[in-house]
């Protein structure tokens, strides 16, 4: 719980999750289990612009290893993975629709090479981003700004509105 929130005091973690609409549950073992449930598209703040912008395609059960899929499952059970994404009704997502979703990344995808004194600029909801395995040393410093404050959004409030 610290590392996720930065504190053990559970009022404090608590207070966060009511203040940016994270429901959660305290287990019997004293884990801390949430959920949110958040619209996949999102305008942009500057342009207006419909924007994908979720974690289906990097926090779902089917970007596992299957073994470890496999393994947390037969542990934990469905509900019980350490991190999932489902359609805004609950439903699971299937393995077939996170694959055309992994397609599509890979048909868009633009590979830079990275110099010494790059500077890479992003905007967080505009681009989907990454990193892939690198061998060597290497210092990434980030900054954020503008953060976008999506707790009281209706989950499909983006995809409806105009």
């Amino acid at each position: 719980m610290a590392e996720a929130f930065g504190t053990d005091d559970r009022k404090a973690v608590e207070s966060y999750c009511r203040g940016h609409a994270i429901e959660f549950e305290w287990q019997g073992d004293g884990a801390l289990r949430t959920w949110q449930r958040r619209s996949a598209v999102v305008r942009h703040s500057q342009t207006g612009q419909r924007c994908w912008f979720n974690q289906i395609a990097f926090l779902n059960e089917w970007t596992m290893d299957p073994e470890v899929h496999e393994y947390l499952v037969d542990t934990y059970g469905e509900d019980g993975l350490p991190f999932n994404t489902r359609f805004g009704n609950g439903d699971p997502i299937g393995a077939d629709v996170v694959q055309v979703i992994d397609g599509v990344y890979e048909k868009y995808i633009a590979r830079e090479p990275w110099q010494t004194g790059d500077l890479f600029l992003v905007d967080n909801i505009r681009t989907a981003h990454g990193r892939e395995s690198f061998e060597g040393p290497r210092e990434v410093l980030v900054a954020m700004a503008d953060a976008v404050h999506l707790a009281g959004r209706s989950p499909a409030s983006a995809v409806t509105d105009g």
